[in-house]
Order: structure tokens, then C-alpha cells, then sequence
């Protein structure tokens, strides 16, 4: 463990003698710097990169697997050390045999969730290549991309970008990312991140390779949750056995793993325990939807959204008797009014994080319908209310 991470530690969570030492490590949606078992897939993206290590842009690629799979754990730590030593050396990486050439690509990594317009993506992208802060006000889409032609046109050699999440609800779809990649500089490479088959998906048609990446075996979703749990948790505060289970239930997937265990420890740490019970891990595996999105989409959402599910999940399910009720209940605690409230409903449903379940109705006209949460919502909870605690 570094000093950024001991100072996270005590900057991040509760009392340092707590049972949670940190709250991070136990999100599904932070990344660690070293993935646990993910040699073969990072070997298998090396092989593609391996242009780079001459000084040479690499052909597009698409990286796809199931849900929870750990492609964006893997890329986020592959591209976060490619671009430390990139800029450190300000060459490429080289080895003994091998002289550095004069310029290194850049590495930047952008998470697509949330991002549902040309300015919001140029902006991601530019963001992640420049040093100096990129304004979101008084610059036009236009004037962004002639800043990105500009820094790299200014640069030997371009830049590697993974794009992340392509294809999930509420992003851009892949039509119109490839719109988008085509008004990015021609010394750029891109490798797209997502959950579809290449063969039902356009970028494909662009790309020089794709890469699979498998489920979690059990034994590697085991690795996962001790060493997280080892971050984040007091020593043997998870047993081998509660690992076991709570990866035999998740099925391969680590995002679902790891909110099961962010909400078992949760529980025990507001119960003053010192380590995880069995009661701890069934009350938490039965608090996440087998067919739960992921915490990311959630947390992508804008900040009034994120404040209306957070307002839901003080509703009773008699006050979620239909989507108006619903609304009601939530209008005075945001600041919103009930027709802003209802809209936001509809489209949390639209991209999956809600479903409207319709009623038995026997008059007529249409048919009400019911809120059901279709996310983590214990995890959610936790993880929303540590950001008013910094």
C-alpha cells in the first residue's frame, strides 16, 4: 500500500479503529491499481498495444464481456499505468533491447455513462489529455475538437483513448459514437469497452481486434472479495467460507460481489461488530437484484437525479403505489416540482435503473403502475451519502 492510499484511508472513512477503514475499496465502482486475476486478459491487451512500446499508434480494438466482468477494472489500471510512465519518461516504455523512440502516445481513459451529447464527450476526451482545466461554459463543441486537432497535431506521435461503457443505457449509442470518432484528430486510436457481441455491434466494422473477457471464475470472484476485503475491512473481518458464498451467489459477476459486500459490512460496522456474521451476508445478498444495473449507471446520473432515487428509497411500497404517488412523495424533499419528478421517473425507467410495473385496473383509460427499484439500493444509499461527508 502507497502513501496516496494510507492517506485515503483516514481522509475517506469512518474512525481508523471502526470495523470499515475505508469505504472505497468496497465500491463496485472503484478500480484498484492491480486487479486480482487478471494476468491472461492484461497480456492479451499488451498484445495489441505493443505498437505503442515503438512509438506507434496501435489499429481501433473492442474489448467486450458480460456484466461484471472486470473489463473496466482491468482497462482503467492498464491505462492508468501507461500513461504514468508515459509522462514520467515523456517516451515510451522500452526495455533493454529496445531505444526509445522520440514521442510516447497518450493514454486517457473516458467512462461514456452520463454522456449523452457531442460537447460532453469531446470535453471527456480533451479533459484527459490536457493538464490545464477544460472550460464546460463559453466553448462550442466545434471549438473543442479544434482544440484536440491543436494538442495533438502539436504531438510526434497521438493518443490511445478507451471509451467505456459503449452501448449502456444512457449513453451514446454505437452509431453515433462512431460519428463521433470520426471528428476525433486522425492521430488518434481508439478501443471501445463493452457488453455486446462484436458481432451485433457496428464498431466491430472499424476495428483491427476485439478481445474477450470472461466471467469471474469462482475461485479468481474469491481473490476478488479477500482482497478487497483486506483494503478495506479490519483483519479477518470476512471469512474464507462468507467469500465463498456471497461469489457462488454473485455467479461470475464482481460488481454484484462486491455491493453484497459493501452492504454486509455496512450493516455489521452500524452494528458495532468486529467482524461479518452469516445473517450480514444473507441480509445483503438478498438486498441486490440478481438482474440489478450496475451502481455506475446510477452514479453517472445527474446530481437531481441522484437526489430523487435517494428521496425513493425512503418510500414505503404503499407510497409506490403508482408512479404520481410516487412523485408525491418525493416533490417536497428536492425541490422539484411533481411534473419534473414524474419525467425523471420515466426516464430512470427508460434506461433500466427503475421499472413501472403495471396494475390490475378495471376501469378505464390507462392502466397505473407501480415503482419497482431495479438497482443496489442499500449499496447506493451508502455510497451516496458518504459524498456529503467528503
Amino acid at each position: 500500500m502507497d502513501i496516496e492510499d494510507r492517506i485515503e484511508r483516514r481522509r475517506d472513512g469512518p474512525d481508523q479503529q471502526s470495523l470499515i477503514r475505508t469505504y472505497r475499496a468496497l465500491s463496485p465502482v472503484a478500480h484498484v491499481d492491480d486487479p486480482s486475476g487478471s494476468g491472461p486478459v492484461l497480456e492479451r491487451l499488451l498484445d495489441h498495444l505493443e505498437p505503442v512500446f515503438d512509438g506507434q499508434l496501435p489499429p481501433n480494438a473492442y474489448v467486450h464481456g458480460p456484466f461484471g466482468s472486470g473489463k473496466s477494472a482491468v482497462v482503467t489500471a492498464l491505462f492508468d499505468q501507461l500513461e504514468r510512465h508515459a509522462a514520467a519518461k515523456q517516451s515510451v516504455i522500452y526495455t533493454s533491447t529496445r531505444k526509445p523512440p522520440a514521442s510516447a502516445p497518450q493514454f486517457a481513459y473516458v467512462d461514456v455513462q452520463g454522456v449523452e451529447s457531442e460537447f460532453a464527450f469531446y470535453h471527456k476526451v480533451l479533459d484527459q489529455l490536457v493538464d490545464e482545466t477544460v472550460p464546460r461554459h463559453g466553448v462550442s463543441t466545434d471549438e473543442l475538437r479544434e482544440q484536440l486537432h491543436e494538442h495533438l497535431d502539436s504531438r510526434t506521435v497521438g493518443a490511445v483513448v478507451a471509451v467505456d461503457h459503449v452501448g449502456h443505457p444512457g449513453t451514446v449509442g454505437p452509431d453515433c459514437l462512431l460519428d463521433l470518432f470520426a471528428g476525433l484528430p486522425s492521430k488518434v486510436s481508439w478501443l471501445a469497452v463493452g457488453r455486446n457481441d462484436p458481432a451485433v455491434t457496428p464498431l466491430t466494422d472499424y476495428t483491427g481486434t476485439t478481445v474477450r473477457i470472461e466471467s469471474y471464475g469462482r475461485k479468481a470472484l474469491v481473490d476478488v472479495l479477500m482482497a478487497r476485503a483486506s483494503e478495506a475491512l479490519t483483519r479477518q473481518a470476512l471469512g474464507h467460507e462468507q467469500a465463498r458464498r456471497i461469489a457462488a451467489w454473485a455467479d461470475g459477476n464482481a460488481h454484484h460481489a462486491l455491493a453484497a459486500l459493501l452492504v454486509a459490512a455496512d450493516r455489521a460496522a452500524t452494528e458495532n461488530q468486529t467482524h461479518l456474521t452469516d445473517d450480514d451476508i444473507a441480509t445483503a445478498l438478498n438486498t441486490v437484484p440478481e438482474d440489478a444495473v450496475s451502481l455506475g449507471t446510477v452514479l453517472a446520473l445527474p446530481a437531481n437525479k441522484q437526489a430523487v432515487l435517494r428521496e425513493l428509497l425512503e418510500l414505503s411500497r404503499d407510497e409506490r403505489g403508482s408512479v404520481s404517488e410516487t412523485a408525491a412523495g418525493i416533490v417536497g424533499a428536492v425541490g422539484l416540482s411533481a411534473g419534473t419528478v414524474k419525467r425523471f421517473l420515466y426516464e430512470l425507467a427508460e434506461i433500466g435503473v427503475i421499472e413501472r410495473v403495471r396494475l390490475d385496473h378495471d376501469g378505464k383509460g390507462r392502466p397505473p403502475s407501480k415503482v419497482e427499484l431495479r438497482f443496489p439500493t442499500a449499496a447506493f444509499r451508502r455510497l451516496y451519502d458518504l459524498q456529503d461527508t467528503g
